[in-house]
């Protein structure tokens, strides 16, 4: 009870003075409406940041082939053809931490459509490829199947820039293109990316099973072979240099072309250009990396001594410098925001003190019947404090609103979080307790007579 007589009467205190009232908790206001829009834009730069990783393959790993030399001079990363789709499936089976993984086969080439046409890159893989680069959930038609892959399906699925240049005006499901003249089926279309952190556009692209594309469109890896190591390449290992007695002369019988007809011979390589692992979280890409490179290791039987023929990278650099450049915006806005709140405490002091000043016969008077300088200091001490939460109240309010102005007008990304609205609300009252304290302790210092004799 003495409580609320002690609340009844500071709030009777600020209601004698409106104007300057309002006018005090309007530094509170703009305070937590800063920290409210800038933690919620800094929330919202971060999870777009993730997510723009996380399109890229946060928590991808990827698994290329070795470098090939010939007479000395390297061909360059991703030249050797050690790496096959069984790796990608023992990765898939042995490999503790991961998600999934998929193969993958690169051909960049033209694909065509009636009289209209575009170059793109052709990706031969998995449905689980969607799975790794997160892109579930087409936006027209379904995903290719594993029955695709296993068959050798001539099926794909377009990326939307490559649907727009080619079906301009309809839905490509079900119409059919062209690559390498063979004739594939589309079956879906990808949900749109846009281009990632280093410009290039995600949907320039079209998916379509491994083993159509590697059997069926292209038998070679799209990796880029040096000039150097192609002109080596021409010069050794022809027949004169291995055998130099046997001059140009053949080492078999050439078959006739009837025997070539009636027993072809095609040859199948199981090699491809990249496995993608998508880890189960960006902890276990470490632990991930080295599963896989013990089991590639045991699988092409390389000793520990000895280098090995494939190349695992991942992008935890990437993300951990986008991760922490956000941090440092996020801090800075906080600071910048948390800046503005010391202004409006200093405000708020200076205020109090006026308020003391101000009201010290009224003080003295009721010290004379019977207050104690417990019941002055709570006084004045809720007075402050009511003065800030009613400036964080609004605060959060107009935080709020200019957050979702921002959104809705600017299109920058921002997100909610109820722990910086409590959070704020907090530190609005304890602005008032910190910078309050001084002058209603001031107050319950005043002496009574001189009080009473104050004009």
């Amino acid at each position: 009870m003495k409580f609320l007589r002690t609340a009844r009467v500071a709030l009777h205190g600020l209601t004698r003075n409106i104007m300057r009232a309002i006018l005090t908790t309007i530094g509170i206001i703009i305070g937590i409406a800063a920290v409210i829009a800038m933690m919620e834009i800094g929330n919202g730069v971060s999870t777009a940041v993730q997510k723009t990783i996380s399109s890229m393959g946060s928590n991808v790993i990827l698994i290329f082939p070795g470098a090939t030399s010939s007479a000395g001079a390297s061909a360059g990363s991703g030249t050797g053809m050690k790496l096959t789709a069984a790796d990608n499936e023992a990765i898939l089976n042995d490999t503790i931490g991961i998600r999934t993984s998929a193969p993958v086969v690169r051909v960049r080439t033209q694909v065509v459509r009636g009289h209209l046409n575009t170059v793109t890159m052709v990706y031969g893989t998995t449905p689980q490829f969607l799975a790794v680069r997160d892109w579930e959930n087409p936006t027209e038609g379904s995903p290719i199947a594993d029955s695709d892959v296993r068959n050798a399906n001539k099926v794909c699925m377009l990326g939307k820039t490559v649907a727009n240049e080619l079906f301009p005006d309809e839905s490509p499901i079900g119409k059919e293109v062209r690559i390498q003249n063979v004739t594939f089926k589309v079956v879906g279309v990808l949900r749109p990316k846009g281009a990632n952190m280093i410009g290039y556009d995600q949907d320039d692209v079209l998916l379509a099973p491994w083993t159509t594309v590697k059997y069926r469109v292209s038998g070679s890896s799209a990796s880029i072979v040096n000039s150097a190591a192609s002109a080596v390449s021409t010069t050794i290992n022809t027949l004169s240099q291995l055998y130099p007695s046997a001059g140009s002369a053949a080492l078999y019988d050439s078959p006739s072309a009837s025997q070539q007809a009636d027993n072809p011979h095609p040859v199948r390589f199981e090699n491809i250009d990249q496995i993608m692992v998508s880890a189960s979280s960006p902890a276990e890409v470490p632990q991930a990396i080295r599963e896989i490179d013990g089991l590639l290791r045991d699988r092409h039987h390389i000793s520990p001594a000895f280098p090995e023929d494939f190349e695992i990278h991942d992008m935890s650099e990437m993300m951990s410098a986008l991760t922490k450049t956000t941090w440092l915006i996020t801090t800075l806005l906080l600071c910048v925001a948390c800046i503005s709140l010391l202004v409006a405490g200093v405000g708020i002091m200076n205020i109090m003190l006026v308020s003391v000043t101000e009201r010290t016969r009224e003080i003295g008077l009721r010290m004379a019947v019977g207050a104690r300088s417990s019941d002055i200091l709570l006084q004045f001490l809720i007075e402050a404090v009511l003065l800030c939460m009613v400036g964080g109240i609004m605060g959060v309010l107009l935080g709020l609103g200019c957050s979702w102005g921002v959104t809705y007008f600017l299109k920058w990304p921002t997100e909610w979080s109820p722990i910086t609205v409590f959070v704020a609300f907090f530190v609005s009252a304890m602005v008032g307790v910190i910078f309050g304290f001084y002058p209603a302790w001031k107050a319950s210092r005043l002496d009574p007579i001189e009080a009473l004799r104050y004009e």
